[in-house]
This record gives structure tokens, C-alpha cells and sequence, in this order.
């Protein structure tokens, strides 16, 4: 084969590595110019679905700084579950939960779980789910208003038996055709209430000494 010949055989080849790198080039150029925005409409996303259970003016720290992630397995969640602490001049306001409940219906339920310094819970809210549209579904705030109900509860409100739907002898009333949904969030709650306790110490301890106190 003549070096001529050869050289017309490569050059469409050699041409389309040519137009790939560039492609890859630009593509990496245009991700370069894009993450930035990216990275900040996702911190914007997470503030406002953690905003809802706790106001931002109730706490003066980077919420989004004080992210720890924790294992799965201690909350019996889907995935691991992550915290964000919210703390105003160095003392504890809330502590707010990613968790995933495992036991939908249709698949795991992602949800919000936002607990008071004082253990008491600022609101549950799900951030995503499968459930089934018009039965399932109703667990979200615009739809209906059982998810409010959780602001305000604790584990000493109602008491250990009362944290189940009414048909499995608890306090929490399920929706007609569709209890397994409501359960599943029911238990996810619980589930972070006890870890939230166990765990007190570390989850709110001051980060200053309180005015008036001695460091």
C-alpha cells in the first residue's frame, strides 16, 4: 500500500479525533463555566426545603457548613442519612434530617425531619417519593395537611404505643386505601426522634458558652 493511499485512508479518521477532542474540550469549558451556578442553585434548593421547617431567622450559622453525614444503618433509613445543625450565637436551635424511609409502597419515601434543641419536632416534610398518585401522594404538604401534624410532637407526645397509624392502635390517622404510606414516614420519624435523643450531647452541645455563664 502506498504512502499516499494510506494517508487518504487515515485522514477521515485522524479528522473525527480531531472534532471529538475539540467536543471534549468545550464540553469541559462549558461544565467549568456552568458548575459554579449549578453548585449554588443546589445550596439555594437544599436552604429553602430546610427553611420551611426552621426559619432563617431563627438561627445566624452556615447551615449548609455544619453538613455531617451518618450512617444508614442507624436510622434503619434507604440511603445515609444526612444533618444539618442550626445555631444561633453558638447555641443549638434545631437539628434538620435527611432521612429515607425504606417501606413506601412503592419504593423509599425522602424526607425532611426537623427536631428542636428542646426535642421537640419543628415538621416533617417528603422531599421525594413514589407513592401512588391520589392515595400515597397525600403525604405531601400541598396536598393535604397530614404532614403538619407531626410540628409540635415528640417522644413523650404522644408516648411510644401513640407512634403508629390508628388502625395499628397509634395516634396517627392513616388515609383510606393507602395506611402502609403513612406508616412508613410514621416510623422514619420515630426512628430519628430516638436517635436524636440518644445522641443529644453531641447533636447540641454549644459551640460558645450562653451570655451570662462562665466559659
Amino acid at each position: 500500500m502506498s504512502d499516499s493511499l494510506l494517508k487518504e485512508i487515515l485522514k477521515p479518521g485522524a479528522f473525527l479525533a480531531g472534532f471529538a477532542l475539540l467536543g471534549t474540550v468545550a464540553l469541559a469549558f462549558v461544565y467549568g463555566l456552568t458548575l459554579p451556578q449549578v453548585e449554588a442553585n443546589e445550596r439555594a434548593s437544599t436552604l429553602q426545603q430546610l427553611n420551611v421547617l426552621v426559619h432563617s431567622q431563627t438561627y445566624d450559622n452556615d447551615l449548609l457548613a455544619s453538613k455531617q453525614i451518618l450512617p444508614a444503618a442507624d436510622f434503619g433509613s434507604a440511603e445515609d442519612v444526612t444533618v444539618y445543625r442550626a445555631s444561633k450565637q453558638g447555641l443549638p436551635v434545631a437539628a434538620l434530617f435527611i432521612v429515607s424511609a425504606p417501606d413506601g409502597y412503592s419504593g423509599k419515601i425522602r424526607l425532611a425531619v426537623g427536631i428542636h434543641a428542646d426535642q421537640t419536632l419543628a415538621g416533617v416534610r417528603v422531599l421525594a417519593h413514589k407513592e401512588t398518585p391520589g392515595l400515597g401522594d397525600k403525604i405531601e404538604a400541598d396536598r393535604h395537611d397530614w404532614i403538619l401534624g407531626f410540628a409540635g410532637k415528640s417522644l413523650q407526645n404522644p408516648t411510644n404505643t401513640g407512634w403508629a397509624v390508628r388502625k395499628d392502635g397509634g395516634e396517627f390517622d392513616q388515609f383510606t386505601g393507602a395506611t402502609i404510606t403513612p406508616r412508613a414516614v410514621i416510623n422514619a420519624t420515630k426512628r430519628t426522634l430516638d436517635w436524636s435523643a440518644q445522641h443529644f450531647t453531641s447533636l447540641f452541645t454549644p459551640t460558645t458558652p450562653a451570655k451570662g455563664t462562665p466559659p
